[in-house]
């Protein structure tokens, strides 16, 4: 392995607040490649890519981006510098992802203003079936 600063699965698991199996998870998707070491490659050793990986798998995540959208989206990191296509492939992501997230968001205001109008359509019958009720 290439000298440098090095992590296990526990460093990371540590510092990003995840589980190990999750981690494991990352690397079964393709997006975490560690040195194997120790008795039969049993222990994993993570490089800094690996860490920056992950950090970037991990705000793909927060921003609603599927697993496969951030590899392929870091993945393209991974390919010579050519940032435009890069670029490109990323604003096409978010423009996709924005626009699914307005959706839901119209979808959850559109819900929000049923439910006012059954909270105002209650208040109203309660109201009458108070006045009609004599105390």
């Amino acid at each position: 392995m290439a000298t440098g600063i090095t992590y296990s699965i526990s460093d990371l698991a540590k510092e990003f607040d995840l589980t190990t199996r999750a981690i494991r998870f990352y690397e079964d998707m393709g997006l975490l490649q560690p040195q194997r070491e120790g008795p039969g490659g049993r222990n994993r050793v993570y490089s800094a890519r690996d860490r920056t990986r992950l950090r970037l798998t991990l705000r793909a995540k927060r921003l609603g981006l599927s697993l496969t959208e951030a590899k392929d989206l870091i993945d393209m990191y991974d390919s010579p510098r050519d940032t435009g296509p890069q670029m490109r492939k990323f604003l096409q992501v978010l423009a996709d992802h924005r626009a699914k997230v307005e959706a839901q968001l119209a979808d959850l205001q559109a819900n929000l203003e049923e439910i006012k109008a059954h909270e105002r359509e209650a208040r109203s019958l309660l109201a009458r079936l108070n006045k009609a009720v004599p105390a």
